[in-house]
């Protein structure tokens, strides 16, 4: 049975921005403004992907999209082909620093070898015919960006490190790990329990199972749906990346870990481990899988450039949500505040606020084919077209559901059930 997609629709909003100021110092921040907002009881899994291709993200079950015509710091979002993707030497060199750290204390034959080559996924060389003559000796290695990634795992050479997917779910463990991070990284000591959970634990998304098409790796997810990527050097919780699965794309939500390993980049290796998975499960069968959708990519904050180094990435346009070589976006990002790409002519220089605009306007017919939920009754729901229901006939939930219905667009709009 198709997963119903079903939640009750905000209108636009404000906060204050997290990512204003040489490192995102909230002190010196301004204002992120949004289009709307969307409380979500539950969502399929290709629902919410094609919410984040229109530049919706997800916090728990609140999704939003920014107004990055208005906000101080526009946020992009940005998707980068897993496929195409080839690790730059800097990538590698991470990759291979943090293999070399969890080896060290474990060295074996097998290690030794895999340290001498770099991680590579190539076998030892064998040496070459007589035939050959030099040429093989001068062809390095092949390198695999899975095979490096998993190179220093139990299961896989080393004994004292593990990275696990495993539901969302709440621990203390996890916790803990959480408040370390907040208190050093973001001086944030004011979080409970109740924070973490509605922020990193809880999810709209309803599992649903994978179409491999050959036997995938007991490693893989079985489904779709929200994980913890768990991260454990000698037993030790020491980061977990909470990602969504999608049906077309692996998608980054947030990354927490122990700051006491900050020199070894394990953000960034999170975003190498996480376009590996990707891969992954599109080469076990799930050839849908083509992506890992980083979030946002904010030009103007330089502690979020660093997603524009993995390559071949791409922009979404804000007004048409069409796709754009990052590198053909970055001339306008360095003139604008608010770049359109599409419609250059939209963009916008300078830091003032522009004012909201033109109010939104959605077709009556469309109103006629979104629905809500009328009525519940032992399991059964009741749906009319919002335009009938009492919600509609408030001014201020009109704006609402008005702000919603433009920000989803036409198809998701009919896609998703209001209540």
């Amino acid at each position: 049975m198709p997963v119903v997609s079903v939640g009750m629709p905000l209108g636009p909003g404000c906060s204050t921005c997290g990512y204003c100021g040489p490192l995102g110092e909230r002190s010196n921040a301004e204002t992120s403004f949004k289009k709307a907002g969307f409380i979500a009881s539950q969502l399929s899994c290709e629902v919410y992907q094609k919410m984040i291709y229109r530049g919706w993200r997800r916090s728990g079950t609140y999704c939003y999209v920014p107004d990055l015509r208005r906000s101080c710091c526009p946020q992009y979002t940005i998707r980068l082909d897993a496929i195409a993707f080839k690790p730059s030497r800097s990538q590698r060199k991470l990759i291979n620093r943090w293999n070399h750290f969890v080896m060290q204390g474990h060295k074996s034959e097998t290690s030794d070898t895999l340290l001498q080559q770099g991680i590579s996924s190539a076998p030892m060389p064998t040496r070459p015919s007589k035939s050959e003559g030099n040429a093989s000796k001068r062809d390095p290695p092949k390198f695999s960006l899975s095979t490096s990634i998993h190179a220093a795992e139990y299961g896989f050479i080393s004994p004292n490190a593990t990275v696990t997917l495993e539901p969302s779910t709440y621990s203390e463990e996890k916790y803990a790990l959480y408040m370390l991070y907040q208190r050093q990284i973001h001086h944030d000591p004011h979080n409970t329990p109740e924070d973490f959970k509605r922020f990193l634990v809880k999810t709209p998304l309803i599992n649903e199972p994978i179409p491999y098409r050959a036997s995938a790796p007991d490693y893989l997810p079985s489904q779709y749906g929200s994980f913890h990527q768990m991260y454990r050097l000698d037993g030790e919780l020491i980061a977990v990346g909470v990602i969504d699965i999608l049906p077309g794309c692996v998608s980054s939500v947030y990354f927490i870990y122990d700051p006491k390993h900050d020199k070894y980049s394990l953000g960034k290796l999170s975003a190498l481990r996480e376009a590996s998975l990707a891969r992954e499960i599109h080469d076990a069968g799930a050839v849908n899988m083509t992506s890992l959708a980083m979030g946002f990519y904010i030009h103007s904050c330089p502690k979020m450039k660093y997603k524009g180094g993995y390559s071949p990435s791409y922009l979404a346009d804000p007004e048409e949500f069409t796709w754009f070589p990052l590198a053909d976006c970055v001339p306008q990002l360095e003139k604008f505040r608010y770049a359109a790409f599409v419609h250059p002519e939209h963009s916008l220089e300078g830091p003032q606020d522009p004012g909201e605009g033109p109010p939104a306007r959605v077709p009556e017919e469309l109103l006629n084919e979104v629905m809500v939920i009328y009525s519940m009754q032992q399991g059964a729901i009741s749906i009319i077209p919002i335009n009938s229901s009492h919600r509609w006939n408030d001014e201020y939930n009109r704006e609402e559901i008005i702000s919603c219905v433009d920000a989803l667009g036409d198809e998701l709009s009919r896609e998703i059930i209001f209540r």
